[in-house]
């Protein structure tokens, strides 16, 4: 089924096809890459858009606790709600990896256009104290 309202674009990361295109992503799957880039780029990263981004990374020295948790899924939150207008949020897990050292934002959303359900899984590393 051909779902031209959710868009086709480059894919992430950027590769070629072997007839030498440029390797896309297109409608569901270009939604999910665009959820894992915003959650990959720290804002002001870009120059031309400082304000796209998340927030977690200003957490990233932090000590891994229940407010580091909270501080990341709130980032996660809004970093979504402001830079992906095809989904709704519906909910954000934060747990640790048992070793401390990374906290797995688990993200399930909902493609607007669709109505389809989908989780992503977002490895954030902290820095062990």
């Amino acid at each position: 089924m051909s779902k031209p309202f959710l868009g086709t674009g480059w894919g992430f990361p950027l590769g070629v096809t072997d007839s030498g295109a440029v390797g896309v992503a297109a409608y569901e799957e270009s939604v999910r890459q665009s959820v894992w880039i915003i959650l990959g780029t720290a804002k002001g990263e870009r120059v031309m858009r400082p304000d796209f981004g998340c927030g977690i990374y200003d957490l990233v020295f932090e000590i891994n606790s229940v407010a580091t948790s909270g501080g990341v899924a709130q980032a996660v939150r809004e970093a979504l709600l402001r830079l992906e207008p095809r989904i709704d949020v519906l909910a954000i897990d934060v747990q640790p990896s048992p070793d401390g050292a990374i906290l797995l934002i688990n993200i399930e959303y909902q493609v607007r256009a669709t109505n389809n359900i989908f989780n992503l899984v977002y490895p954030f590393y902290l820095e062990r104290s």
